[in-house]
């Protein structure tokens, strides 16, 4: 029984590829277009208005929408963010429950486990918009410029986020933090922009974009960076 159960396995696969298996085995993949990148940035965009003007409506946040993504869930945008306290994407953006997947690290930076995250939310969630957010007085930025600039190293794994900073931190040697958080956020744009095999794909058909945002904390308003 066990013998002829894997032999069937092994014809599926081998008639419907590996990755529609992966697909067809996934409750949450989706063959829905999404919702158009532009329609995403709109939604973003009227979301941070009510927040900076204190007319939050806390959407999507009651037990029926709760039980309604027990099963499923369509985010109609992914956010790569810094993990700083002070930049909570969901309440920046006055969004609920199911409508942002969020990737946080300290630094808004990339790795293999926050790439396969943003990919994740394209290719099985159906996410069509992707937003790299930084933020105004940035700690992790900061401290990449000082340790730079002193010519050190930052205390254990820290010092991984100073290595993947490093390129915005010597493109703005003669600038000021501001401009350093602003060029990092551009980088990570481009990264995610040119990487294979799935995101640049996507991006190329123009299925999905990927641009660059810039939260002040002392307004609370995001600018979009156009990620260049």
């Amino acid at each position: 029984m066990k013998n002829a159960l894997v032999i069937s396995l092994y014809v599926f696969i081998s008639l419907f590829g590996a990755n529609q298996f992966a697909r067809a085995a996934d409750p949450a993949h989706s063959d829905q277009p999404g919702v158009a990148p532009a329609e995403a940035i709109s939604k973003l965009k009227e979301g941070n208005g009510r927040y900076t003007s204190g007319n939050l409506q806390h959407p999507g946040q009651t037990s029926e929408r709760r039980a309604e993504l027990a099963k499923t869930q369509h985010p109609f945008a992914t956010i790569l963010s810094c993990s700083d306290s002070r930049v909570p994407p969901e309440i920046v953006f006055d969004q609920g429950l199911g409508d942002l997947f969020i990737v946080r690290v300290a630094g808004n930076v990339i790795n293999d486990e926050g790439l396969g995250s943003v990919e994740y939310s394209v290719d099985h969630l159906g996410s069509r918009l992707i937003l790299v957010l930084g933020h105004q007085n940035c700690g992790a930025v900061k401290a990449a410029r000082e340790t730079i600039a002193a010519k050190g190293n930052a205390p254990g794994h820290i010092e991984s986020l100073v290595t993947a900073i490093k390129p915005a931190v010597e493109a703005t040697a003669k600038e000021d933090l501001d401009a350093t958080i602003k060029v990092n956020v551009k980088h990570v744009v481009q990264a995610l922009r040119s990487s294979t095999p799935i995101l640049k794909a996507e991006v190329d058909s123009g299925k999905i974009q990927v641009i660059g945002g810039y939260y002040s904390l002392d307004t609370g308003a995001v600018t979009f960076l156009d990620g260049k």
